[in-house]
């Protein structure tokens, strides 16, 4: 019975320091969200920022995709494009409120998702990423090729900004605030799902799914029930998207912008929530930060993200931490 207890209230504490982190964590986040709306300026900088919002979900939904459930997806980006359309069509064209076609892209995307993931996600290894990556390809060709109501490869124009009542996001401040505001809620679902029941059948599915079936784990439900849910995540950085740059076209959702997801979450780090931010604020500010260098930005890029997966094969959030652990250590 003591022996009982102690271990009880050893996981207890664990409960309580994890819970003090989250809030920690949190409350950095906030701060430095708040800080950087408030303290910058520049039009050019916000943008940037906001973009990093936006590859933030793409990254944080195929992160749980990937890093916990340990499925690959070569064609993500087309759940990012079906939102982006969805909303461009329905508000551009027919007139439909932004929020109202915020929900129809999403639910799009879901219904899509359920319908490519039932068969799909019964593949396994490279079998799942050709076969993510032809569906990622069918939808760009039909976003390249339906030019009636896409507007082909010239691309959608006349998306209209976002409005809240007498609130206008075409501010930039305002877009900014709206986009982090989604993300930090995003964050925190996913943290809530990964702390749930559903989120260990995740972790064991990535650790072995023939294990989890022998102990009564529905591993193709739950993979699909996961695959919808990053679709979603995926749609709602489309909308984002289009009512930010309110110009779409059929490149930029391609099968390089696919790549350029699982790089965020490679570099980041597969399997935490925060290193889907890392990620893809690195991504976003290196092409930034590389257009001095020219017709040798693609090789300085290459380069730095070799050396990354060289010397931190876990992603930035793994191997800052072991650095961090290594520091402290020193006497």
């Amino acid at each position: 019975m003591k022996d009982t207890e102690n271990v009880t209230g050893y996981s207890g504490n664990i409960v309580i320091i994890s819970n003090r982190r989250d809030i920690a964590a949190n409350a950095i986040f906030v701060t430095a969200v708040l800080m950087c709306g408030i303290a910058v300026q520049n039009t050019y900088y916000l943008q940037i920022m906001t973009f990093i919002g936006i590859n933030t979900l793409l990254a944080l939904g195929l992160n749980m995709l990937m890093g916990y459930a340990g499925q690959v997806s070569l064609g993500h980006a087309a759940f990012y494009g079906i939102g982006a359309y969805t909303t461009a069509v329905l508000s551009g064209t027919f007139g439909v409120s932004p929020w109202a076609a915020l929900v129809c892209a999403v639910a799009g995307a879901v219904l899509v998702a359920f319908v490519v993931g039932l068969p799909t996600l019964r593949l396994s290894g490279y079998y799942l990423g050709m076969g993510t990556l032809g569906f990622g390809m069918i939808v760009n060709i039909i976003f390249r090729e339906w030019s009636s109501v896409t507007g082909g490869s010239s691309g959608f124009v006349g998306i209209p900004m976002l409005e809240a009542g007498s609130l206008s996001f075409m501010d930039g401040k305002n877009y900014f605030f709206l986009v982090w505001g989604v993300v930090f809620g995003a964050i925190l679902l996913c943290r809530r799902i990964l702390s749930s029941r559903m989120g260990r059948a995740l972790r064991s599915i990535h650790d072995g799914e023939k294990a989890s079936m022998a102990v009564g784990v529905n591993t193709h439900f739950l993979k699909l029930q996961i695959f919808m849910f990053s679709a979603a995540l995926g749609a709602v950085a489309g909308f984002l998207y289009a009512h930010f740059v309110m110009f779409i076209s059929p490149e930029s959702f391609g099968f390089m912008v696919s790549v350029k997801m699982v790089t965020m979450v490679v570099i980041g780090g597969m399997a935490s929530v925060w290193g889907a931010l890392l990620g893809a604020s690195l991504l976003t500010l290196l092409p930034e930060m590389l257009h001095g260098f020219a017709e040798y930005e693609m090789i300085v890029f290459g380069l730095i993200l070799m050396l990354v997966m060289i010397f931190m094969p876990q992603g930035l959030t793994r191997g800052l931490l072991d650095i961090y652990g290594h520091w402290k250590k020193r006497p």
